[in-house]
């Protein structure tokens, strides 16, 4: 499955045919290694902000308190993502993807390191707390920078007939992540004292992190940064442009496309990050044994999320993302529940949470972004992905646990159903607007 031959240049010119083709198979693996290591970072964090982070940096208050300051810093990576992706425009547009991917991801890898190194508040105090802060709004930023573009050209490349397979193979890259993470903190939790591993072995998944980040860097590398894939970014119109040109012309198709994947965004830790802290402070479960259950989840979500593109190609991406919402309203109105019904309840809500998982999450990137004008298209698409991450995930976890320790978890499960009334809203609109047009 090979490239038109000789697509003409931004300039015009002819690419030439050694430059100008590439199989669409090729760049998914650079996609799926480069969204593994995003997400392993992510995991890692997240399970770290449940089980060590309210003993480690907030011993002061007690575990729900602890959890809930645990997750308003996890929230500061959001909230910093849009910084990084203007920080980082600037730099491909004066220097390069190369530069680009060079210093967001020793950026990743210095900030997540330095969180495998923390000293707890009983050592240094106070400082305990902004250290963490600082290393997670670098890890931010760092995410902001560490766009590539590689699934927008994934997505541009693909067959017209497998438009929706290639769209979920970015999506992989978010349960195999989270595979790997709750694998590493199930073996040491379970393996070791809870002395040690409050002492050291939580350490290790973050050293892990940045081992991966280095390989992740040199894949992504030999991608972008070789002629012949600088050459097929500038021959789609996947170049940087200042963001804010880009929000003057796209603003309102970046907003459509932030809220368009909410359902998705939202559900998405509503069966990671959010599970483990109810389990962990509310019931008498192991959390060793839910990060087994949510191993097996994740599976079936990556499952799932291939289903979704071979259902996407028959019936097309939004009329799968407008079912898929619908489905998501109907088990918020009853599924939290199922996580104080004992492990059996938890497996029941977990694998029906990644079937659902998968099936929205596979197609919602770039849901909207065929609407984005090519000369936009590259900045556009990051700038999405920053607000849709910030609307649908950063105050996720935080949200859901006040909510549900104040009023129960129907009320979680109103958060969620919030989040399918706002994607169904936006998809309204978008085809409004297309239909306009």
């Amino acid at each position: 499955m090979a490239m038109a031959q000789a697509p003409a240049t931004a300039h015009g010119n002819p690419i030439p045919a050694a430059h100008g083709q590439a199989k669409p198979g090729e760049i998914a693996i650079g996609v799926v290694i480069g969204r593994t290591s995003e997400f392993f970072d992510f995991f890692v964090y997240a399970i770290a902000s449940v089980i060590v982070f309210p003993r480690l940096v907030f011993p002061f208050v007690n575990e729900l308190t602890g959890t809930l300051y645990s997750f308003a810093i996890f929230a500061l990576a959001f909230v910093a993502r849009p910084l990084g992706t203007i920080i980082f425009t600037a730099v491909d547009c004066r220097h390069g993807k190369g530069a680009k991917l060079i210093i967001a991801l020793f950026l990743l890898g210095t900030a997540t390191v330095a969180i495998a190194f923390l000293p707890g508040y009983n050592t240094i105090g106070v400082a305990a707390i902004w250290l963490l802060a600082a290393a997670r709004a670098s890890q931010g930023i760092a995410w902001g920078g560490a766009w590539d573009g590689l699934a927008s050209l994934l997505a541009l490349n693909a067959p017209a007939h497998h438009r929706g397979w290639y769209a979920m193979v970015p999506q992989l890259g978010a349960p195999l992540g989270l595979v790997l993470a709750s694998a590493l903190f199930a073996f040491f939790a379970g393996n070791l004292s809870a002395e040690d591993f409050f002492d050291w072995g939580w350490r290790y998944p973050f050293f892990v992190a940045f081992a991966i980040n280095v390989v992740a860097l040199f894949a992504r590398l030999r991608m972008v940064a070789t002629p012949e894939y600088s050459d097929l970014f500038e021959s789609r119109d996947l170049q940087p442009v200042g963001v804010a040109e880009t929000v003057a012309h796209e603003g309102r198709n970046i907003l459509l496309g932030a809220f368009a994947p909410l359902a998705s965004f939202a559900l998405f830790h509503m069966v990671t990050v959010f599970p483990l802290s109810w389990v962990f402070l509310f019931t008498r479960e192991s959390p060793v044994s839910f990060l087994v259950i949510e191993m097996v989840g994740a599976m079936v979500g990556v499952a799932a999320i291939v289903a979704s593109g071979m259902i996407a190609d028959r019936v097309g991406r939004k009329p799968l993302l407008i079912g898929s919402a619908i489905a998501i309203a109907v088990y918020s109105g009853f599924a939290p529940q199922l996580l104080d019904a004992g492990e059996a309840g938890q497996a029941v809500y977990m694998v029906l949470g990644f079937i659902l998982l998968g099936l929205s999450f596979g197609q919602s990137s770039g849901a909207i972004a065929s609407s984005f004008a090519r000369t936009y298209r590259y900045t556009a698409s990051a700038l999405t992905s920053d607000f849709a991450w910030l609307f649908g995930a950063g105050f996720a976890p935080l949200a859901a646990l006040l909510l549900a320790t104040h009023f129960g978890l129907i009320s979680a499960g109103a958060y969620l159903l919030s989040g399918a009334v706002w994607t169904l809203l936006a998809l309204w609109l978008s085809g409004l607007r297309e239909a306009q047009g």
